[in-house]
């Protein structure tokens, strides 16, 4: 390929992604740039998602107008109440009739994943902050959307790297059944197979509206797994690590480990209490966060 050639297809590619961007800015002077923050106010992704999704946004808009003060931008905001034919509904009628020019947040990747052709069709711009599904940047990239914050597969590859490397090597999956808990699990058995290390079990609890995880946790513990690996989030991760305290799980040497753990879950989990008396304000011991270190 020569160098024409090269920096042809680089700039061709630029211009692509930065067509929508462009055209709308030809008419910001008249027409406020809109931003549809579609979330999650008041379910079990709340805490990361929603009014501190619109929170965020504010202070960014902020920033931006105090460099480019004669480009206005709006923010509008809707539940989807985690089910993605509302938020698929609320983001068609935002493109057709409420002029809104990016979406951001989505606590889904299902209804990450099924926003990625409407947004190319209509040229309207994604940016993806609550959805982890690999996928995103995999076999449905767009040059329409951008997948910030993480993934599941940066997620699940170094949680498996940091405990394989403690010779921790019987893995049971407790996972929401959706595609993020799809995706985690997939690319965290890959990772652990290759180091010889074997996946015992896995089981899918339903999303949303469980709130007794002890059958799956009884079956983790069953399974003679020396690490128990959810791959949940929000409510349901917080709910899960509390019920593994009651029944002792990690006792016996086991380790819970979280694949997205965040500050306010840890809040949510509170202090624990040990078996041996002392209060801890973290998870627990035995826990591994997302970035492999110990939460």
């Amino acid at each position: 390929m020569t160098d024409a050639t090269r920096r042809t297809i680089l700039l061709s590619g630029a211009a692509t992604l930065a067509a929508p961007f462009v055209a709308r800015l030809a008419r910001a002077a008249d027409t406020p740039i809109r931003i549809g923050v579609l979330g999650d106010m008041n379910g079990p992704y709340s805490s990361f998602s929603g009014v501190n999704t619109i929170a965020a946004a504010k202070l960014a808009i902020e920033d931006f107008t105090k460099l480019s003060p004669g480009i206005p931008v709006e923010i509008v905001s809707a539940d989807f109440q985690l089910k993605p034919d509302v938020g698929l509904t609320i983001a068609r009628s935002w493109f057709d009739q409420g002029n809104v020019d990016c979406i951001i947040d989505v606590p889904l990747s299902s209804l990450a994943l099924a926003l990625v052709d409407p947004c190319k069709e209509k040229n309207k711009v994604a940016l993806f902050t609550g959805s982890a599904t690999e996928d995103l940047t995999n076999k449905a990239c767009s040059p329409n959307q951008v997948h910030w914050t993480y993934d599941s597969y940066a997620m699940a590859t170094t949680v498996a790297h940091a405990l394989l490397k403690k010779k921790l090597d019987r893995w049971f999956f407790i996972a929401a059944d959706y595609a993020m808990g799809a995706s985690v699990v997939r690319d965290a058995s890959e990772v652990i197979k290759r180091a010889g290390a074997n996946v015992v079990g896995s089981v899918r609890h339903p999303f949303p509206g469980t709130r007794d995880f002890s059958s799956y946790l009884l079956q983790a513990q069953a399974s003679g797994a020396n690490v128990i690996c959810l791959a949940n989030a929000g409510d349901d991760l917080a709910n899960t690590v509390k019920q593994a305290k009651e029944f002792g799980i990690e006792r016996n040497g086991t380790v819970l480990t979280a694949m997205l753990m965040d500050v306010p879950t840890v809040r949510a989990i509170g202090p624990i209490v040990p078996s041996d008396g002392r209060q801890m304000s973290r998870p627990s011991a035995g826990m591994v966060a997302c970035d492999g270190r110990n939460a």
